[in-house]
């Protein structure tokens, strides 16, 4: 199993432009989160064939590698072979990125690490908040004290834990800037505050800093200008003791008469408008959102929610909108991998969608969503269906959420209100409808791509539904797609391809210009960089060409695709155009192979290996 997980190890290391290129590597609980140094080096299309990659999202210098829920002996191979500096520190490679993209790297950076210390702080809380409505615990008893003030600690020093987090982020000195906005919830602090604090002339608002998220956010990134500006014209024998002076003479009064009330100010204005839009929308906010959930999770934007989130539960204790909506999606994702699994003829499909069912149920949805969901259009409908009913019955029952975490099955205590037990009643509601649409939505809709897709292409040529499975599946004789040397797969100089990991097939070394269809039927997919064409043949074949290796590097440059995808071609049709030359000057190989992707559903037999064959003519392979 170790070795497993060192192959995948390196084989990610190497596509995201090797250790080098890495900036710095976190995860979560799902993704491996790397920050790269040139973006362009790495190869975010290789990594996501490489098995074991569920699939790849961000840009710029933000590279998240889904893994599922072996990510950490992933991450722990990786960190066994390599430290990582990049040549840079992360904040500087960071710099190279989009204005929104580095924001919410920063806000995912600063907010990510609190929430496994605060979800378990909060469901502790609840725990103890329903033993004790069981007449399990009394609430006088020396454990539930000591268990409720261990819980409480994980918000009361949250404005602590966010300038560690912070802190790190902006690689300034740790210590400094927890003892800087430790400073504010000190006891003596808060009662001369209380009293009235007069600063310099200036009357200080009288707020209570635990369990605050911005004010400690506004007061490290102003330490952060100043340990640099201090840092930069101290005298270095001084420099470790003077530093940090300066920082706390500076920092902590600015942060108590201008920072702290305008980070204060913040979270009520972010906390106003929330509720103002739940108050607008409510029930059809929620539903909206759990809807398109699954589309945020997938470009990651939803770890924006995370500071409101959290923001609102420090704040007001509860929260209406992102909860109660990720509680609907969560679920739903798991009733359609369900549905999958009945449904699939595809043993790997099955086992794949189980999996992942089990763990979106739990709260965990990476796996089924670019594991099963966003490969299959029809059980991706049935998500959005299951996400927006559940939302809508969550919404409409004005669901309440006391724990910023995903919510799943081993956390449905997040929902626990000791003033309301009928609000744990409706989450489980919520689930059960959630996991019903979306499960029975996904057994009627899904269908096997390779079976549904082989149906259209017969429909669409003949007028009519392939009514078997052998109509369906045609056998296909696909001709050389190119003039040139026959090789065989396992010798081209791609583990990708050589391994069979794309699928069962052939390739070509060859010096024309031109490529031809290999068979009729329809183009499937075109490259945004024109270097691949997929076909689907009318037997249901699905064929991938694959123009030169590591020629995604060049970005569409020497390719014109002369089809486009939905379009229909025949046997031997001019679908792609090489620049020759082009390619000589940059010596790019352009041996080309090409696999049928959807080989599991076929016998495929390579022909006319080591001969030369002519384009249209020579057949080299058969699938039946």
């Amino acid at each position: 199993m170790s070795e497993k997980y060192q192959t995948l190890a390196s084989a990610i290391i190497q596509n995201v432009g090797g250790a080098s290129n890495v900036a710095h590597l976190e995860h979560c609980s799902t993704r491996l989160r790397f920050t790269l140094v040139d973006p362009a080096k790495a190869d975010r299309e290789k990594l996501k064939s490489i098995k074991g990659v569920m699939g790849v999202i961000g840009s710029g210098v933000q590279c998240q590698v889904v893994i599922g829920n072996d990510v950490i002996e992933v991450y722990d191979e990786i960190m066994k072979a390599h430290k990582f500096n990049g040549g840079a520190s992360s904040s500087a490679a960071a710099d190279k990125g989009s204005l929104g993209s580095r924001i919410l790297d920063f806000m995912v950076g600063v907010f990510q690490p609190l929430v496994p210390a605060i979800a378990g702080a909060g469901i502790l809380k609840a725990f103890l908040s329903l033993f004790t409505m069981l007449g399990w615990m009394s609430a006088d008893s020396g454990l539930y004290t000591v268990l409720f003030q261990a819980a409480d600690a994980a918000l009361y020093f949250l404005p602590v834990m966010v300038a560690v987090t912070m802190a790190t982020k902006l690689n300034i000195n740790r210590l400094v800037a927890v003892a800087a906005v430790g400073a504010l919830i000190l006891p003596n602090m808060t009662a001369a505050i209380g009293e009235g604090l007069n600063l310099l002339g200036l009357n200080i608002q009288n707020i209570q800093y635990s369990y605050q998220v911005f004010p400690a956010v506004l007061s490290v990134a102003f330490l952060y200008y100043v340990e640099k500006f201090v840092t930069r014209w101290s005298p270095k024998p001084i420099r470790v003791f003077f530093v940090p002076m300066v920082c706390f003479i500076l920092v902590v009064p600015v942060t108590l008469a201008v920072l702290g009330p305008l980070g204060f100010n913040i979270g009520q204005l972010l906390t106003a408008g929330i509720l103002f839009l739940y108050d607008k929308l409510g029930w059809l906010a929620v539903g909206l959102l759990a809807a398109v959930l699954p589309f945020m999770i997938a470009m990651g934007m939803h770890k924006a929610l995370v500071p409101y989130a959290v923001s609102s539960i420090s704040e007001m204790g509860q929260e209406l909108l992102y909860m109660p909506a990720s509680l609907a999606h969560n679920i739903s994702e798991g009733g359609a991998c369900f549905g999958v699994a009945i449904r699939t003829k595809n043993s790997e499909l099955r086992q794949a969608a189980v999996s992942a069912g089990i763990s979106a149920i739990f709260g965990i949805t990476e796996p089924a969503l670019y594991g099963v969901t966003l490969q299959h259009r029809k059980c991706l409908y049935a998500v959005v269906a299951g996400s927006f009913v559940g939302g809508v019955t969550v919404g409409l029952a004005g669901l309440k959420a006391f724990v910023a975490m995903g919510p799943g099955l081993a956390g449905m205590a997040m929902f626990m209100d000791p003033a309301n037990a009928m609000n744990l009643v409706w989450a489980f509601v919520g689930f059960g409808v959630s996991l019903a649409v979306s499960f029975v939505g996904s057994v009627i809709l899904f269908r096997d791509d390779v079976i549904l897709e082989a149906e259209e292409v017969l429909a669409e040529s003949t007028g009519e539904p392939a009514e078997t499975f052998s109509q369906a599946f045609a056998p296909a004789e696909l001709s050389a797609p190119v003039s040139g040397d026959c090789v065989a797969l396992d010798t081209v100089k791609d583990e990708v391809f050589a391994s069979g990991i794309m699928g069962k097939g052939t390739a070509f070394q060859w010096d024309g210009d031109t490529v031809y269809a290999p068979c009729s039927g329809k183009v499937a997919m075109v490259a945004n960089t024109g270097h691949a064409i997929g076909f689907v043949a009318e037997g249901g074949q699905e064929i991938l060409i694959h123009v030169g290796l590591d020629t995604v590097a060049l970005e569409g440059k020497g390719f014109t695709p002369l089809k486009k995808a939905g379009e229909t071609v025949s046997k031997g049709e001019a679908v792609l155009k090489v620049d020759r030359d082009y390619m000589k000057s940059r010596n790019v190989d352009l041996t080309t192979p090409m696999v049928i992707t959807n080989a599991a559903q076929f016998q495929v037999e390579p022909m006319n290996v080591g001969s030369c064959v002519k384009a249209g003519q020579d057949i080299v392979l058969v699938c039946a």
